[in-house]
């Protein structure tokens, strides 16, 4: 019986030291110190906080209701970036940039897969931050979601490119990652110009913003 303890112990400790599960505990004490930092460093109120972690929260929600899936990574989900982008046209990119890393790290946590700590990098903190670019463009909330999606993008490509050309086969690796990449980013940002463009999500974020201006002033 010890033996068999012994047995299952030592599996579970070579399973822990795996690179995988070390990257999800290196994660997750990322996003911890994030938040800390946040927290205690910068002059955000708890008011542009609050909105902050309630956006991140949603984001995550949303990034489970998938429409379709793709083999090699990549979803079209249900608007999941645009709690991301409502928060950054409200509190603007910087914080926005913030609110997107720590949703990139939960996006790594989800679903924890990378090859190499650059593309790990690409397609997780980066690629989720860049969400925050639409807080440039608050004035222009589809011009901001355009932005910010192609931001993502841009280091999906990269990353698929250089970390995975093998998936392209005889295909140009430069075509094969930008047709993957952009077959579920573009109809995920236009599912999100679509939600935008609901009236009342609009009178929402302009209240939202009015109010954050205040509680600023």
């Amino acid at each position: 019986m010890f033996e068999e303890i012994k047995f299952i112990l030592n599996e579970k400790i070579v399973e822990l030291l795996q690179p995988k599960p070390i990257a999800t505990v290196i994660a997750l004490l990322l996003l911890a110190a994030i938040l800390i930092v946040i927290s205690r460093k910068t002059n955000y109120n708890v008011r542009t906080l609050t909105y902050g972690a309630l956006a991140i929260a949603a984001s995550f929600v949303l990034s489970y209701v998938k429409i379709v899936s793709l083999p090699y990574g990549g979803t079209v989900t249900l608007a999941s970036m645009l709690p991301m982008f409502i928060f950054a046209y409200i509190a603007g990119p910087r914080a926005g940039l913030l609110a997107g890393l720590c949703y990139g790290l939960l996006q790594y946590i989800q679903e924890p897969f990378f090859v190499h700590w650059v593309q790990f990098l690409l397609d997780y903190p980066l690629a989720f931050s860049l969400l925050g670019l639409a807080g440039l463009f608050r004035k222009n909330h589809y011009l901001g979601a355009a932005v910010g999606s192609m931001a993502r993008f841009v280091c999906h490509f990269l990353s698929g490119v250089v970390f995975f050309a093998s998936y392209a086969g005889d295909q140009n690796v430069f075509v094969y990652s930008l047709t993957y990449n952009m077959s579920y980013i573009l109809p995920d940002m236009l599912i999100c110009m679509a939600v935008l463009a609901i009236p009342s999500v609009k009178s929402m974020i302009k209240r939202l913003t009015n109010i954050s201006a205040e509680s600023v002033a």
